[in-house]
């Protein structure tokens, strides 16, 4: 069963030779851009294989050498893999760590006595007593020490690391504001080991190991940046399209205090490594035309046009054969004969994306319509991570599909308790007793003594406690509540509304479980029910706690399995992914496009606001403060506004789409 499916997915079929050329030379013309040495790979998998075999032949020469091995080694999430295939040659191809010696290079600050939410424990875990490793070869800041004394433990740390000869390797994940370790923006390249104050991101891509941003520390002990640069040898590593952007400013921008990692270009032995989705912004995949003549199809043609147009601040059609050629696209001249036939094919390609009938237009000719006019109606699952996605990424197709006939089920993955404020459970429970004590008689003794146990746990719980079960409950059943109100609201029978509960999400932390066959048994059997002509899936995999990502996996590997399987259904079945809580399509790689009215837009924010309890106050916005509804209205807006400026149809807001291709 393939559970990483979403790591599969590549918006554009990128040419070999652009990610894995075959000479030095190559490699040079294709790289100009890049200022650290970066190596993609078509799948996560094999960029861990690679940072894997690294490591272990360093292992192996040490010991050869009969040395010591030091590593320095982080625990961002984008290390996890690695770890896991270490772990996994340690237990089954016999890879021995007794040669090694580790230095964790952060830990948070202050930490109370006993707490077990520190970065030498996440590393504990994910490597450290899986492996054969002498416990006395761990080396860690502390952040239990008092602060007067935290200089004098860095000063110890760094004659640590001298004593056993320096570093050997250095493996390090990014943050999404550059930081690597703890180094935040505004590090400097001279910086040792020392104290440093976590930034805003970082607090936020903190909360999957502390369950919000509250109990995270506001500090970290962190190796510094002269100290990792001290390495023989550095691998960075990224997964997914979240992670493109700063990794082309890494790789590609200035060296800057605002992006810590671009001090790596100073080093001479940095290597980054990462797949295709997260070399999405890299100049050789997504301007390949700047470094090396390309191999033109339709989907390039489009994304260089789209380009051009950005950069001439010009409509499609009003590109002309001097803006091609002052801008290295004399190559479509010489394809198309001129700017003008280039022009129109690219106009009618994008023009043919735009549909007001997502379930395609029965008895019309579909010939150039994103979707089929057969069968009618069609069978739609809807897939939405949590209780309110769907509303917020496609509030305005969804109810499109249901005005046109179609017939629509939703399907919420998860519960989403963890987004509910204790204050609605307050409330809840507050109008469940009310209502106990005016209608019950008496009342019933269960409500009492269960509105007694919660107030006492509410208000004597603390930072980082686990909400007893009974809590949980009563926050997926506000959840419910409100995304059955939205349904009602957008014409969804209540017999089409599934509640999945994926157990991956049931950790009650940030923090899930793996998903497993589980959750995926559950997706397939609603699917085998169903039997749907269209599902629409979250393709939003920056979602930065990973339900997104997991739960989008689960529903890509049941289709998988029943794709194996034979099933008749999914010959006749299209998947299409949608965007909006965390990013949207890119133009050049939308294929459907739903315009919405003003009226329509605002029908939209009404269902996305029925969910009340993440109206006005949400826990996990991410990097962006606009609330969900405010961010969906302006990405709508900015997609509209984009097909605008490419003298397209002008519309009030569109709801963007991409197809998911089974191979």
């Amino acid at each position: 069963m393939h559970y990483n499916l979403t790591s599969h997915i590549v918006l554009n079929k990128v040419s070999e030779n652009l990610y894995h050329p075959k000479t030095a030379v190559e490699r040079s013309e294709l790289t100009r851009f890049e200022k650290i040495h970066t190596d993609i790979f078509p799948k996560s998998e094999d960029a861990v294989d690679n940072i894997a075999d690294a490591i272990e032949r360093e292992i192996k020469d040490k010991a050869q050498e009969n040395k010591p091995c030091i590593l320095a080694l982080g625990t961002g999430q984008s290390l996890t893999p690695i770890y896991e295939e270490l772990v996994r040659r340690h237990q089954y191809q016999g890879l021995s760590f007794r040669n090694v010696i580790v230095f964790n290079v952060y830990d948070y600050f202050p930490q109370k006595q006993g707490s077990v939410i520190t970065s030498l424990q996440q590393l504990r875990d994910r490597l450290l007593d899986h492996i054969d490793i002498n416990p006395e070869h761990i080396f860690s800041p502390d952040g239990s020490v008092a602060q007067e004394n935290i200089q004098k433990q860095c000063a110890l740390y760094e004659q640590q690391i001298q004593k056993f000869g320096g570093l050997d390797i250095a493996l390090l994940g990014i943050g999404r504001c550059g930081n690597i370790a703890a180094n935040e923006p505004g590090s400097v390249i001279t910086s040792t080991s020392r104290l440093i104050l976590i930034d805003s991101v970082s607090r936020e891509e903190m909360t999957m190991s502390f369950g919000g941003q509250e109990p995270v520390p506001p500090c970290s002990i962190t190796m510094g940046i002269s100290t990792i640069l001290s390495a023989r040898h550095i691998f960075l590593t990224a997964w997914g399209d979240d992670k493109a952007d700063i990794i082309q400013k890494t790789v590609e921008g200035p060296i800057t205090e605002d992006i810590p990692a671009s001090f790596l270009q100073a080093h001479n032995d940095t290597h980054v490594v990462i797949d295709l989705a997260a070399a999405a912004k890299l100049t050789r995949i997504v301007h390949p035309w700047l470094v090396s003549s390309c191999k033109w199809d339709d989907k390039l043609t489009c994304a260089a046009v789209v380009w051009l147009c950005e950069k001439t601040q010009k409509p499609i059609l009003k590109l002309t054969n001097k803006d091609y050629n002052s801008n290295g696209l004399s190559e479509l001249l010489a394809l198309y004969g001129s700017a003008y036939n280039c022009n129109i094919r690219i106009f009618n390609h994008l023009q043919h994306t735009i549909t007001g009938w997502p379930g395609g237009k029965p008895n019309d000719d579909d010939t150039y319509r994103p979707e089929r006019a057969t069968p009618f109606p069609k069978r739609v699952v809807i897939f939405s991570p949590h209780p309110d996605d769907d509303v917020i990424s496609m509030g305005g197709t969804l109810h499109r599909l249901v005005e046109q006939g179609h017939d629509v089920h939703i399907a919420y993955e998860t519960s989403g308790d963890i987004a509910v404020n204790d204050e609605e459970v307050t409330r809840f429970m507050h109008f469940l007793n009310g209502f106990n004590q005016l209608f019950m008689n008496a009342g019933d003794q269960v409500i009492v003594n269960m509105y007694h146990d919660i107030k006492q746990f509410l208000a004597n719980k603390r930072e980082g406690d686990i909400d007893t079960q009974d809590v949980r409950t009563i926050k997926g059943l506000i959840r419910r509540g409100e995304a059955r109100t939205a349904c009602t609201y957008n014409g969804v029978h209540s017999d089409h509304v599934h509640f999945l509960d994926l157990p991956f999400y049931e950790s009650g932390r940030v923090e899930k479980y793996p998903m497993t066959e589980r959750d995926v048994n559950i997706v397939r059997r609603l699917l085998q029910d169903i039997k749907p002509h269209q599902i629409f899936v979250a393709g939003d995999l920056a979602d930065p706690h990973g339900t997104h990502r997991k739960c989008t996996d689960a529903v890509l590997a049941a289709i998988d399995l029943e794709q194996q399987a034979g099933a008749e259904w999914l010959r006749d079945c299209r998947v299409w992914m949608y965007r909006g809580a965390w990013a949207e399509w890119d133009v050049k790689d939308i294929e459907m496009c739903v315009p919405m009215s003003p009226e329509q837009l605002r029908h939209k924010r009404n269902a996305i606001l029925k969910h009340a309890s993440q109206a006005d106050f949400a826990p996990f916005l991410g990097n962006d403060e606009r609330l969900f509804w405010q961010r969906a209205e302006d990405r709508n807006r900015a997609t509209a506004k984009k097909y605008d400026d490419l003298g397209l149809a002008c519309y009030e807001a569109m709801e963007a789409f991409v197809e998911y291709k089974r191979d």
